[in-house]
């Protein structure tokens, strides 16, 4: 037989809790607030010009014509002849202006004679409401003629919501005086017609409220919108309520376009993910580098739709933290600039109201973002002018922040102990000439072709040697490199190599003795023509091993060593979103730095170019980039922009540059930045490049009168002896000339510190003219 039914479970101490994912309601089971990452997600940003910031960009309006006072005169003579105009049409001064009243109306309304005067109350109301009529007109046409409503927004509204609502309440106010005291016929005319005795108090009584709303309900609609009133009266009822957003902007919170929802994902059929995501983000758990990072990956699935599974099954796993970067990291230790990774820009400062400047850029927020940093970027200007800190350390720490949303790879190269962040904002850290680096270098660029390597090397070694011959260093380290690697399978460490560019005899015999037990014949044969060219006539073995030498030094023991098992970073790694500093010993070995980093920008021109996915954009950053520039070098630099790449290039002054090169330099890159401080022959150069522009120039020349009536000479004389001038006419000639943009003269004096004149160009071949900026460190 059946028991006693079970015990029912004990009651719950409290409320179950909310699904992990669902956003919890608010006070009164209101909807809750958006957090700030899905405020700053759902904030447009409309398509602009080349280095503009787009995070709530408002384009400019249109430069206005005229300055305030020719406005405002503008204004006051218009009003000054309407009001003329109007007194002397309401006292019947202006019979033509009433021709169209006696001929539209009955002749019996109106006495006979030369002033026609109303007959009985038909007439009269005629005429009121004809003044009316003409009153009104009359003030929209000299309104349009005058430009009152420009005038009001210009000098009125412009200065805030408040200056404009209370400059419309006060014309409201004035029209009411008028109609109150009946300069304007409106009360004659609405109610000075009515048969009272015959309608009743009561009736009379509703006639006359109506009447009283169709006089002042026009006014009130009128001037409301010109005041704005309706939407000041809703701020200040619902403060809380989020703005509305602009046209093409900002999608509705909740509706189908909204980004924070991931609609991306929901076209797709990917409803869970798109719920996960959107629950991470209005919760607070998503950030700028999840956004960026998960888009991308988004788009990898959109190319490779055999992906789709397993981005499902992270997302829905783990949300905001799918996809991550091989580090784990989600943001950096600390940041210095304000960053928008929805479209990878960096804010670097703003665009002051100087006149060279175009009006509709004054006072805009300057960015950059890959699409002009792919055209690469030159930056000169005087030690202590702010090239690391407001330039290359932000721009830097933005592809930072995209390498770790898996859209960038950057490498930033500059002197031990510069401010280019910490060590935990980077992947890799090299520190070439210090015992405790963990990473060293490779001297190879990881590449095992000994003809390519030798290239590499001596572009490196001798490109920027007087008179140096490239190519033929190329074939003479070839002829060593390729014996070296067939004989020992890998490439010579810089000892080795030292050894043999001297021509030292252990090192050629242990060398041959390898080859010959191998069977190498060809390779003996380039052997034996490096042997026999070596002391002859313009043969490069010397000037290499003097550049092999430098790196050959003590506190570089240990480094560029391939065979000693070591972690050598290579630039064949940018195939990966890697964040890489690497610090030279600018102080204690000063040539070996600079001969590191003209490697390095070497290496990097060959492998950006040559990457099997071209996807990530690849940058490089040379802190200081005197001495690293050599012909071959600047042709690629231009072919950059094509691989998905650039570099940046710092520079005191352009005499760290060959002159040969300066003038190519200059057309390479994309992007130029002129800092505070150069000198009127940077500038010069700057101004070259820049072009010139066509402006409208005034001349004023004046002649003087000479008068052939006494009485009009004498006048001219008393004129005379009084100012102590002569009596001169003014001749006005416009034409539009050519000038530079900004001079060698402007650049070197008028620049403040802290600023800085750049120039930008896209990958696309938009250019945005020199703008001179404030440059600022932080947001």
């Amino acid at each position: 037989p059946a028991g006693p039914p079970p015990a029912l479970p004990p009651r719950p101490a409290k409320a179950p809790p909310p699904p992990a994912h669902a956003p919890r309601a608010g006070a009164g089971g209101e909807a809750p607030a958006p957090s700030p990452f899905a405020a700053w997600l759902r904030t447009p940003r409309p398509a602009a010009e080349p280095g503009v910031w787009r995070y709530g960009h408002t384009p400019a309006r249109p430069k206005p014509a005229g300055s305030d006072r020719s406005v405002l005169t503008r204004v006051v003579i218009a009003f000054l002849v309407y009001f003329v105009c109007w007194r002397l049409f309401v006292a019947g001064e202006l019979p033509f202006l009433g021709a169209p009243l006696y001929f539209f109306t009955p002749a019996g309304w109106w006495t006979d004679g030369l002033t026609r005067a109303p007959v009985d109350h038909r007439g009269m109301a005629a005429l009121e409401l004809y003044e009316l009529l003409g009153t009104v007109g009359m003030f929209l046409a000299f309104a349009k003629v005058g430009g009152w409503r420009a005038a009001f927004d210009r000098l009125v509204a412009a200065r805030g919501p408040w200056y404009r609502a209370l400059g419309a309440a006060a014309a409201a106010l004035v029209v009411v005086l008028l109609i109150e005291n009946q300069t304007l016929p409106v009360y004659p005319l609405a109610f000075g017609h009515l048969p009272y005795a015959q309608l009743g108090s009561t009736a009379a009584s509703v006639i006359t409220y109506v009447l009283y709303a169709v006089v002042y309900l026009p006014l009130i609609l009128v001037f409301g919108r010109l005041g704005g009133w309706a939407e000041l009266a809703a701020g200040l009822l619902s403060p809380a309520a989020p703005p509305a957003p602009a046209p093409g902007g900002a999608a509705e919170p909740g509706g189908p376009e909204d980004p924070v929802g991931w609609p991306q994902l929901r076209a797709a059929g990917l409803g869970e993910s798109a719920d996960r995501l959107a629950a991470d983000a209005e919760a607070g758990r998503m950030n700028d580098v999840d956004l960026a990072r998960i888009r991308r990956a988004w788009e990898t699935v959109v190319v490779d739709p055999s992906r789709r599974n397993a981005f499902d099954q992270a997302v829905r796993a783990k949300g905001a933290a799918a996809c991550g970067h091989p580090s784990g990291a989600r943001d950096l230790p600390v940041r210095t600039a304000s960053h928008d990774l929805a479209v990878g820009q960096v804010r670097l400062g703003r665009v002051t109201d100087a006149e060279p400047n175009p009006y509709e850029r004054r006072g805009t927020w300057f960015a950059m973002d890959p699409q002009v940093l792919g055209t690469s970027v030159l930056a000169v200007g005087p030690s202590g002018a702010g090239k690391t800190s407001l330039l290359v350390r932000p721009v830097v720490e933005s592809l930072a922040l995209q390498a770790l949303a898996g859209q960038a790879a950057v490498i930033v190269v500059g002197a031990a102990g510069s401010p280019l962040g910490p060590d935990d904002a980077y992947d890799i850290v090299v520190r070439p000439g210090d015992p405790a680096s963990v990473h060293d270098l490779d001297l190879y660029g990881g590449t095992t072709d000994p003809d390519e390597a030798a290239s590499l090397l001596a572009d490196a070694f001798v490109g920027d040697a007087p008179g140096g011959d490239v190519r033929r260093a190329a074939t003479a380290l070839a002829q060593l490199l390729g014996p070296f690697r067939a004989a020992y399978g890998r490439f010579p460490t810089i000892a080795e190599l030292r050894a043999l560019l001297d021509q030292m005899p252990d090192a050629l015999a242990e060398l041959r003795r390898e080859l010959e037990s191998a069977g190498h014949e060809a390779m003996l044969r380039e052997l034996d023509a490096r042997v026999r060219q070596h002391s002859a006539h313009g043969d490069p073995g010397a000037v290499l091993a003097d550049r092999v030498a430098l790196l050959d030094r003590p506190a570089f023991h240990g480094f560029f060593d391939s065979a000693a098992g070591g972690r050598p970073f290579s630039m064949r790694a940018l195939e990966h979103p890697i964040r890489v500093r690497i610090d030279l010993p600018e102080r204690g070995h000063p040539d070996a730095s600079r001969l590191l980093a003209r490697l390095l920008l070497v290496q990097f021109n060959a492998c950006a170019a040559t990457r099997a996915d071209r996807s990530l954009f690849a940058f490089l950053a040379l802190d200081d980039a005197s001495h690293t520039l050599t012909p071959d070098v600047v042709r690629a630099v231009q072919r950059l922009r094509t691989a998905n790449a650039g570099v940046l290039l710092a520079l005191r002054t352009l005499d760290d540059v060959p002159e040969a090169l300066r003038t190519p330099l200059l057309g390479a890159v994309g992007c130029r930045i002129a800092f505070s401080g150069v000198t009127t022959w940077d500038g010069k150069r700057f101004a070259d490049a820049w072009g010139t522009e066509l402006v409208e120039t005034r001349d004023v020349t004046s002649r003087t009168v000479y008068a052939d009536q006494p009485f009009t000479r004498a006048v001219h004389a008393v004129r005379k002896l009084i100012t102590g001038k002569a009596v001169t006419t003014d001749a006005v000639t416009v034409r539009q000339v050519e000038r530079e943009r900004w001079s060698a003269s402007a650049l070197a004096n008028t620049v403040p510190p802290g600023h800085a004149v750049l120039s930008l160009t896209s990958v696309k071949g938009e250019r945005a003219a020199p703008l001179l900026v404030r440059l600022v460190s932080a947001g």
